[in-house]
């Protein structure tokens, strides 16, 4: 049974962020609220954690999944970042984007996209969210919760709570999220390219 996990929005109890990532480092799922809209996390290298994501959310190999990073410097040591990347990451994080950028060795390779060898990248910019990257102490593999073979990413804990009951360990709940999913933006070619837009106005970082 997924249980619900009730956390101060901005300044989450250190106790019940201990206890969320002791079930992250024993292989939970956990649904976590972020400044797009839910999202479920697990640790990077327990391959059995991210199987258990992907059938989730019915997805394939080759559907990108993202890293939840802490900060710039986290992001440098698990995708490789020029300086024109940098820039437009420096400019975005923390907030509601996801790059697309070019997996460096310390990506499983399992996780990373089979042919492109790409990886989703995001800061996110939820306390609560930020908080248990910080208590985990790494990166967090994680997708946006959508259902499968629906459209709409999900923001109501206790709906998710109980529509996961058997797949997840807990569901956080920080109060109101949003239910719009990242704006994806691939950052591996000549210039970046919008791959889906939603939370983030790709015009505020120049781009249309």
């Amino acid at each position: 049974m997924a249980l619900l996990l009730t956390l101060h929005p901005a300044n989450p109890q250190p106790r019940l962020l201990k206890q969320a990532a002791q079930w992250l480092q024993d292989g939970g799922l956990i649904a976590l609220p972020t400044d797009s809209s839910y999202a479920v996390v697990a640790r990077l290298d327990d391959k059995d954690a991210a199987d258990r994501l992907r059938r989730l959310r019915g997805l394939d190999e080759r559907h990108h999944l993202t890293l939840l990073c802490r900060d710039l410097a986290e992001i440098g040591h698990f995708a490789r970042v020029d300086n024109r990347q940098y820039r437009l990451l420096k400019l975005a994080t923390p907030g509601p984007w996801t790059f697309i950028l070019e997996a460096t060795r310390e990506v499983p390779r399992r996780v990373s996209h089979p042919s492109r060898k790409t990886i989703g990248i995001r800061v996110p910019g939820n306390p609560v969210a930020l908080a248990l990257l910080e208590q985990a102490g790494a990166p967090l593999l994680s997708t946006t919760l959508i259902p499968k073979d629906e459209e709409d990413a999900l923001n109501d804990a206790e709906e998710i709570s109980q529509r996961y009951a058997h797949e997840l360990a807990a569901v956080i709940d920080a109060g109101a999220c949003p239910q719009s999913p990242t704006t994806v933006i691939d950052l591996t070619g000549g210039e970046p390219a919008v791959l889906r837009r939603g939370s983030g106005d790709p015009a505020t970082l120049g781009l249309v």
